[in-house]
């Protein structure tokens, strides 16, 4: 199943995100991760999922409205993931099984460079934690990378891949950072494009752990 978001603009960039697709494939010096935020409760709507995305990341890249991307970003159900994939109705029971329940997508961008933030939501901390491995998994195949299972630089239970020369096929206007965490009943993706490697890097690291420390326990 793959996710592609073609953003407006002459320099237009595609950042490319492969779901897994089978359930339940696989299941340096670390940094601790953040404290929860546990005065949140746990989302019941997609409005309070919303409530704990990032409003803004540190590079003060400009948001990108959710209607200007295709498929729009924002809210997104188990239906909108599944229909990302070639055969849907697969796609549907795939998510079942990780016990999907919902999620929001948000982009920010300015010119080549761009930050993605994917939080999607499970029924229980095993779904959410069997996803983010095999997405993490799906992805490095795709892209052809390695993934760093003990990453300097972001939170325990994070997985790092990085692509300091893009292939041209990936579509990518520059150095990319990907990590893939899981916290709880949430997954977090984050994704970085930036004009160098270190920009890439630094841009995930502090969305990533903004992000995570914004999650309620549970």
């Amino acid at each position: 199943m793959t996710s592609r978001r073609l953003l407006p603009g002459a320099t237009a960039a595609v950042l490319l995100l492969v779901a897994p697709v089978c359930a339940g494939c696989s299941s340096s010096e670390a940094v601790p991760a953040p404290e929860a935020a546990t005065t949140a409760a746990i989302p019941a709507s997609p409005a309070e999922l919303e409530a704990l995305l990032v409003d803004d990341v540190p590079s003060g890249l400009p948001r990108v409205p959710d209607d200007e991307l295709d498929p729009p970003a924002g809210e997104k159900t188990i239906d909108d993931v599944a229909r990302y994939g070639q055969d849907a109705e697969r796609e549907q029971e795939v998510l079942a099984d990780y016990g999907y329940t919902r999620g929001w997508e948000r982009f920010w961008r300015s010119e080549e460079e761009l930050t993605s933030v994917f939080l999607d939501q499970f029924a229980d901390p095993s779904g959410a934690v069997t996803y983010a491995d095999d997405l993490a998994r799906n992805d490095a195949e795709h892209y052809g990378g390695v993934l760093d299972r003990s990453p300097s630089g972001l939170p325990d239970d994070c997985v790092l891949l990085a692509q300091d020369d893009p292939a041209p096929e990936h579509r990518m206007a520059g150095p990319a950072a990907f990590a893939w965490c899981s916290a709880g009943v949430f997954t977090v993706a984050v994704a970085a494009v930036g004009d160098t490697p270190e920009d890439a890097r630094r841009e995930l690291a502090a969305v990533t752990t903004a992000q995570l420390a914004r999650l309620p326990a549970g």
